[in-house]
Parts: C-alpha cells; structure tokens; sequence
C-alpha cells in the first residue's frame, strides 16, 4: 500500500486524514501469471492499480487473439467501456505475470470522488494521462510504419522484456514473423 500512496502523492496534494479514507476503500489481491481478472461478457465494477506485474487486454475475432493494450507498475486500468454504462465487456483481462493490484470498487471510487476533491482531481489526472497514451496509439497506428512502432516501444524495456513476441506483434498490429524480421533489422 505504500507504493500506492506514494503515487498517489506524485500525483496530487492529499492530506492524511483523506489518504486514509482512500486506504480504507483499498484491498490487495496478487493475480497469478495467466489468471483473468476480468472475462469478456463480464461487466466492469472495479478499479485497479498496479503494484507490481503487469496485464494485458485482449479479445478473439475469428479464433484468433488480439492483444490491444498493456498496463505495467504503477498505472491504474479499468474496462472503462464496460465500466461507466454498465454493460458486459468485449475484453478479456489477464496478468502477463504474478501481478499484485490494489481494487478499488466502483461504488467505493464514486464515494471518493463525491468528498475528497484532490481525489477527483487525481483521477481527473490519471484518466487524462490514459487518454493521451490511447490517442498517442491510435496515431501511431496512423503515422508511423511498423519499425516505427516498434522502435517506440524500445523506449520501454517492460514492454520488450515482459511481453511474449506473439502478443507483442499484436499490439503492435503486426504479425510475429513480421516482428520478427524488425527485431533483426533494428539490432
């Protein structure tokens, strides 16, 4: 929980006395490598953040599995188009490895947001930065060829070292021998 607080504190100015009324709305869980934490047809009623490990959406179109988004340490994720109408998600997701979260309910999270503004202010902030890497994404799906890409997510080592290369290729929007024709080129 530490980690988490200390976050939090990157983030915003909170007082004690709302610090730990966030904790208290807090629970830890470790998700073991492979496990889900959400199944597609399921619907969203929690937040997370990310301690330590790392997960991964997905879903299958024509039996084949598409990995669309990636979350490591110290990043909070929700199914947000399940989330907020309510409705079962398209997404799988699942721990890339041992993952230890931190859950906040979503009834808990609306409480939080109702009397503590400097959490408001942090999710505010937190969702803005999730934004901004989803349009950063989408652009470079647009703008930049496939090398491009994937020299992109060179600048994060979790991504190279902690994905599996046919997981990789999909978020990448390529395929695994096409990925690995860039790996060699660009070594």
């Amino acid at each position: 929980m530490e980690e988490f607080e200390a976050f939090i504190k990157t983030v915003v100015s909170i007082d004690e006395h709302d610090l730990q009324l966030v904790r208290s709305k807090c629970r830890m869980k470790t998700v073991l490598k492979g496990k889900l934490i959400l199944r597609k047809g399921q619907i969203a009623n929690q937040y997370f953040f990310i301690v330590s490990g790392g997960v991964r959406f997905f879903y299958y179109t024509n039996d084949q599995e598409n990995t669309t988004w990636v979350c490591f340490k110290n990043e909070f994720f929700t199914e947000i188009s399940s989330l907020n109408p309510q409705r079962p998600t398209r997404f799988n997701i699942e721990a890339i490895e041992d993952t230890q979260i931190i859950i906040i309910d979503k009834n808990d999270m609306d409480f939080l947001y109702r009397y503590i503004p400097s959490w408001e202010e942090f999710g505010r902030k937190i969702w803005e930065a999730t934004s901004v890497r989803m349009i950063d994404q989408i652009l470079n799906f647009q703008t930049l060829s496939a090398e491009e890409r994937y020299r992109e997510f060179m600048n994060n080592p979790e991504f190279l070292q902690k994905i599996p290369v046919k997981q990789l290729a999909a978020v990448l929007g390529i395929t695994p021998n096409a990925l690995s024709r860039i790996r060699k080129k660009v070594r």
